[in-house]
């Protein structure tokens, strides 16, 4: 268990460097440039989310941090846990909103949702204030039935410090059909909008042969690029977003968490924060060319 510990601290380390980095990217491109990209608008808010959703979990797993605030328990553990839940939630929702982006570059005129691609960051930042509504309001139940660890009956511990009080019946079937709904709707947008730029890719490999059997050199475009890039995260956001599910519906059935299923859960919940912005900053022309400069330059004073 305390391998596992160490290996979610050094996943953490590098996922909240590496997501303060491409913020702080985008942050600087998006102030430099008068109209700013839609998809640096959502990388942007999408590593912010991921930033404070890496930090909420190393401060779950944090006795110092219990034990160095001056509040309740109580209050710590319900804190905590309904801003990871609602970073989580903004997690899905950016992701999902970045392959819809992505699809609304690509497609042509003809396409249905392209009457929005031209004033497409206006439309980006409006979905940011409902997801954000519908995150705090979706997860506020967090906040009633989140409780300190005790030696009482009938609670599922989430941490070493936190638990889940038992809910009414009813209750955790509206949640969990709730819950269900918001997770299956976005997670059919990324694969809908997966299959549109599969299809996309499809064609444009077809025109790239095509230019390729009349002598002429095929180059990728940034578009395929970064049609690629979002394939990548969605597809990898599926698979890890469904080991959680299927790890959290069988401690939640069972109602009993064992503490080496806590840091797989963790492991698994937050890799996708920690390789997200990895797959980001490799794919972006403008990352690489500004680390290959600084690399450059290094060079250039160590041999001086």
């Amino acid at each position: 268990m305390s391998s596992l510990k160490h290996v979610y601290y050094f996943q953490a380390g590098i996922g909240v460097l590496a997501n303060a980095f491409l913020f702080l990217f985008h942050i600087f491109t998006i102030y430099q440039d008068h109209r700013p990209k839609p998809t640096d608008v959502a990388t942007c808010h999408l590593a912010f989310v991921h930033i404070v959703m890496l930090f909420t979990v190393l401060d779950i797993l944090s006795a110092n941090m219990f034990m160095s605030l001056n509040f309740p328990n109580d209050l710590k553990c319900k804190a905590l846990l309904y801003i990871f839940r609602v970073m989580r939630g903004l997690s899905i929702c950016t992701t999902s909103l970045l392959s819809i982006i992505q699809v609304i570059t690509i497609s042509p005129s003809t396409f249905c949702l392209s009457r929005f691609k031209y004033k497409l960051t206006s439309h980006v930042i409006h979905a940011f204030f409902y997801f954000w509504s519908f995150s705090l309001s979706s997860n506020s139940n967090m906040i009633i039935y989140t409780v300190a660890h005790s030696n009482m009956t009938n609670i599922l511990n989430v941490s070493k410090y936190c638990s889940l009080s038992s809910m009414d019946p009813i209750i955790m079937e509206l949640y969990f059909i709730l819950t269900l709904s918001q997770n299956v709707f976005f997670v059919g947008i990324m694969l809908l909008s997966s299959a549109h730029m599969v299809i996309f890719l499809s064609r444009h490999q077809k025109r790239s042969e095509y230019l390729h059997s009349i002598n002429t050199s095929p180059r990728t475009s940034p578009a395929t690029r970064a049609t690629q890039t979002v394939l990548w995260l969605v597809s990898f956001f599926v698979i890890m977003y469904c080991l959680d599910i299927i790890i959290t519906s069988f401690s939640i059935m069972l109602w009993k968490y064992d503490p080496v299923v806590l840091d797989i859960q963790r492991l698994v919940g937050s890799v996708y924060a920690t390789i997200s912005p990895l797959v980001l900053i490799s794919s972006d022309r403008r990352i690489i060319g500004i680390l290959q400069h600084v690399i450059d330059i290094a060079l250039i004073l160590k041999s001086s």
